[in-house]
């Protein structure tokens, strides 16, 4: 069955190393807010690992209580890395049989150009309606996700305050000064 796809895209000013250690260091990935509805990331945890990253597994549990698991299928840091999400706990076990995530990067100068690429695996014909809502969801955390990124480092760590119509972040000024930042 055909996936549902889409990408986003953001230049960072860091190189793609630096981005592919800050994916694998977990303590980062709560940063990742999801959008209306969409979950975001509560906490990621290595269910098993491999000294060449590929085939590394992260359990991952979200806000509202469901979790997936995200496995490390290609590391090449220069150009590009691919997860595979995938053991989804209801409701999307029900709608789809995985996730595809590619991360590729293109070094221009002191910034990197990153896109990030989904295709979304429908479980059924019927699944897909549902499944193409959450890809727009998906699509605008992700979207969210890169701008604070984006923002992280022009300001040299966290913003220090929410964007209007967002939440508090760990980090901003009513919380402990915090100097990590997420995936």
């Amino acid at each position: 069955m055909k996936p549902i796809t889409f990408s986003c895209e953001a230049r960072l000013g860091i190189p793609p190393e630096e981005i592919a250690r800050r994916i694998l260091d977990l303590d980062r990935w709560p940063d990742f807010e999801g959008y209306g509805p969409l979950p975001g990331i509560r906490a990621a945890a290595f269910e098993a690992t491999n000294p060449e990253v590929v085939g590394t597994v992260i359990r991952v549990t979200n806000t509202d209580g469901s979790s997936h698991t995200e496995e490390v299928v290609e590391w090449d840091p220069p150009r590009r890395i691919r997860l595979r999400m995938g053991g989804f706990s209801p409701p999307v076990s029900r709608l789809a049989t995985g996730f595809d995530e590619t991360w590729q990067f293109e070094r221009a100068g002191e910034s990197t150009r990153v896109v990030r690429s989904f295709c979304l695996h429908p479980k059924a014909a019927a699944a897909r309606p549902l499944l193409r809502l959450v890809s727009l969801l998906l699509r605008r955390a992700v979207d969210r996700h890169l701008r604070h990124m984006q923002d992280d480092e022009s300001a040299g760590g966290r913003p220090a305050t929410p964007r209007e119509g967002e939440p508090r972040r760990p980090g901003g000024p009513d919380s402990t000064p915090n100097t990590e930042h997420p995936r």
